[in-house]
């Protein structure tokens, strides 16, 4: 067992090192033409539109998550949900990709919900994000049959495939349950089959997908035009590069991932001077967006504990 845990420890930052190296070589050689599509005054004022977008996605992603700890019948107060996710949110760009997710489970064990349901609101938000960019997959054609195939992950929601799922996912991250090789009976065997499926915390990811990619959007309204491919080839294209660099392990918070399997997609459908601005000015929008919104939380926090 101690080779395969060294190679997992391995891959990650093999992955985010091969990306990155990528991403900056492709820079190296197309940097002259990228900084000659310097935004202008309209275009800066479309790159603040984006940074708006983004912050109002994190909003939908917070309020999503509220929505999955309800279903898991552990309902908290909704501003300090949504307070605690932002403020968590800028820990995936520490090394290990993980501290975000820590950074709630610890949170919701201080607040009285069981290890295993906060184990579970933990790990299902990543996979119905994930689930939601599948669906956003189509809007881009077939794709080899990609995009025929995709919206059928939503089974994996059924109970039926779901518990099944939960219960490998929760014995591969036992470890973050801190429980020092003792199993709490009674909180495993309660809700040990769920019995539906978290459709309303999975519809709230579909505005949080969308409003990011308006963000996008509008970095490719800056320095390319969106009827160049069309909206539905963009989407697409943007879904995929975001769900890759969701699950993919590599650099903290997907940069490069997400930005490879970009490029990658529409490889010679552009000039890669263009996509290679719009991603890089995407990722800095977004950085500066979640670090808006995390800055905004903690100062709200405060004045939210005062209040109550």
């Amino acid at each position: 067992m101690r080779p395969i845990f060294n190679w997992q420890r391995l891959i990650g930052p093999l992955v985010g090192f091969v990306s990155v190296g990528f991403l900056l070589t492709t820079i190296w050689r197309h940097g002259h033409q990228v900084l000659e599509l310097a935004p202008d005054q309209q275009g800066w004022a479309l790159l603040l539109l984006g940074v708006a977008a983004t912050v109002a996605a994190q909003w939908f992603n917070g309020l999503a998550w509220w929505a999955l700890l309800n279903w898991l019948r552990s309902p908290l107060p909704l501003i300090e949900v949504l307070l605690l996710f932002m403020r968590t949110n800028i820990y995936k760009y520490l090394p290990g990709g993980i501290w975000h997710q820590a950074g709630r489970l610890r949170w919701l064990k201080q607040r009285g919900v069981g290890a295993r349901r906060a184990l579970l609101a933990v790990l299902l938000d990543p996979l119905l994000m994930l689930l939601a960019a599948l669906c956003l997959l189509p809007l881009g054609g077939l794709q080899g049959g990609l995009g025929l195939l995709s919206p059928f992950a939503l089974l994996l929601l059924r109970p039926r495939w779901l518990n099944p799922l939960l219960e490998r996912l929760l014995l591969s991250k036992r470890a973050l349950l801190n429980l020092s090789g003792e199993v709490e009976s009674d909180e495993l065997k309660q809700d040990q089959a769920l019995l539906s499926s978290p459709w309303a915390a999975l519809l709230l990811q579909f505005p949080f997908l969308l409003l990011r990619f308006g963000g996008f959007a509008c970095c490719i309204v800056c320095f390319s035009s969106i009827n160049s491919l069309g909206i539905g080839l963009w989407l697409a294209a943007f879904a995929l590069a975001w769900l890759v660099g969701l699950v993919v392990p590599g650099a903290p918070g997907g940069i490069g991932v997400f930005e490879l399997v970009f490029l990658a997609r529409l490889h010679g459908s552009l000039p890669e001077a263009e996509l290679l601005a719009v991603v890089i000015s995407y990722r800095l929008i977004s950085v500066v967006a979640e670090l808006l919104t995390a800055a905004a939380a903690q100062l709200d926090q405060p004045i939210t504990i005062r209040s109550q």
